[in-house]
């Protein structure tokens, strides 16, 4: 950026504080959305004026004209004004200030009176302005905005600033957090908060991020899943409880990944795998119908349900539970894919990432997991070997995954063990041993629905984004 360009813009500042002015000022109360000023005059006639007077604020974003009438466009979050800026109105110290003063993304307030132009276009005639934010660098090329990804993704700001679609876009986000909220609360669960900091992580399979506490003098982690919380949440008798929160987990970066990512889980008494399958087709329903989708996938419900044998079978020829041990299964998988260090749960999972993923488009449930790869999942009620789980996927990548819950003490302290000896082979995400749950469970835990739903990737299907960068406001990126 030339350092000339920047030395005029603090010339400028210097400038309106010489003249009495602050740059800076504390506060411009009364500011209403333009989008409701725009919308309040609706059908005004061309070249009309009005009487009615309104106060507006945003950034500046373009200007035409430099004499006795010039025409500003102002833009705030809901959207973009056409200003009328004429010296017989404002006056000359006035005009001239807002015209040689004032940089294209500077914020300014603005007060005028509602007209249209002669070709019908609303505007606001100024009758004052104040400068609110002197913006000391210059926004990005208003014609296309930033179209560097990296930038886009560092500089967030810079991309919302140039952006009406970015905008769009986290709007979006929050509107589907909104409605999710919305539809839990009204089916009676309740919004829990559980511990980020953990002093043993679980939940998931999956490698923490490990952090210390120095009064307590002992590594606490960061969580990588709510499950064994809510859970005890339901031991306590809360029986339907939600939370949305942010997860980590120490793992690479992909368009479906990201270190730190939102997700919305919930549990709920007397429910089982089939009953949450249908609650999750309802709840992403009410979304759609309050906040809209877009693109090539279609969330009417109810999806397909498959099981992950079949799918695995279809796509790949494989059959896992013809190959109960590694390396059987490995030989069935042949130089396909790399099998050197991977586990039997890891290869079955390595199918699945491989040669079936990718293909689910449309929302699909993938059901009847092996139980090595569900150590918190109820054993399946006619199928040995297998545990009530599914996992939902669309556009190619896993959006939600769900059991009936594990409520065995005796059971889960098995399970847990089991891990352990995958953690022994080698296996990093092998889920630890957490007494403090099996206790827990020994409490009575009644039989239970539970599921978690990756929100990033929820609205990455929404709104028809690629990569997961798109739709979290500022991803982890490699230096």
């Amino acid at each position: 950026m030339s350092t000339d360009l920047l030395a005029s813009r603090r010339a400028k500042l210097d400038r309106l504080r010489e003249d009495g002015i602050d740059p800076y000022p504390h506060s411009f109360e009364g500011v209403e959305p333009i989008a409701g000023v725009v919308a309040a005059h609706a059908g005004l006639q061309a070249g009309a004026e009005t009487e009615a007077r309104h106060r507006v604020a945003g950034r500046l974003a373009a200007r035409r004209g430099q004499g006795k009438m010039a025409f500003l466009d102002l833009v705030d979050r809901s959207g973009r004004v056409q200003l009328q800026a004429r010296v017989d109105v404002l006056g000359e110290p006035a005009h001239e200030r807002l015209l040689t003063q004032v940089d294209l993304g500077d914020i300014i307030g603005i007060d005028g009176t509602a007209m249209s132009t002669r070709r019908g276009e609303f505007t606001l005639k100024v009758e004052d302005f104040t400068v609110l934010a002197k913006a000391l660098r210059p926004p990005p090329e208003k014609h296309h905005g930033l179209q560097d990804v990296e930038t886009r993704y560092r500089r967030r700001e810079l991309d919302l600033m140039s952006s009406e679609d970015a905008r769009a876009l986290f709007i979006a986000r929050a509107k589907v957090i909104t409605a999710i909220r919305g539809f839990l609360d009204g089916e009676g669960f309740v919004e829990v908060e559980t511990p980020i900091l953990q002093p043993l992580y679980g939940g998931a399979l999956a490698r923490p991020f490990t952090t210390h506490h120095n009064a307590l003098d002992r590594d606490l982690y960061l969580r990588i899943a709510t499950e064994l919380y809510l859970k005890r949440c339901i031991v306590g008798g809360l029986e339907r409880v939600y939370e949305i929160g942010k997860n980590f987990r120490n793992e690479g970066l992909s368009p479906k990944h990201n270190p730190e990512f939102t997700v919305l889980e919930f549990y709920e008494a007397y429910a089982d795998y089939n009953d949450i399958a249908d609650r999750l087709e309802a709840l992403i329903a009410s979304v759609v119908q309050r906040v809209g989708s877009s693109g090539p996938i279609d969330f009417t419900p109810p999806w397909p349900r498959i099981t992950l044998r079949d799918a695995i079978l279809e796509a790949s020829g494989v059959d896992f539970r013809a190959h109960p041990d590694r390396d059987s299964l490995a030989a069935a998988i042949g130089d396909r894919l790399p099998s050197e260090g991977r586990t039997w749960p890891q290869l079955v999972d390595d199918l699945l990432s491989k040669f079936v993923e990718p293909k689910l488009q449309q929302p699909t449930f993938l059901m009847d997991y092996p139980v090595e790869l569900s150590p918190l999942a109820k054993a399946h009620r006619s199928e040995q070997g297998l545990v009530e789980r599914w996992e939902a996927f669309c556009g190619g990548v896993e959006i939600a995954n769900a059991f009936t819950e594990l409520n065995d003490p005796d059971e889960q302290r098995a399970r847990f063990e089991a891990q352990a000896r995958f953690a022994a082979e080698g296996d990093e995400e092998a889920a630890p041993y957490d007494e403090l749950f099996v206790e827990a469970l020994e409490q009575g835990m009644p039989p239970t629905g539970g599921i978690g739903v990756g929100i990033d990737r929820l609205v990455m299907a929404l709104t028809d984004r690629s990569t997961i960068r798109e739709v979290v406001l500022f991803p982890a990126l490699r230096d």
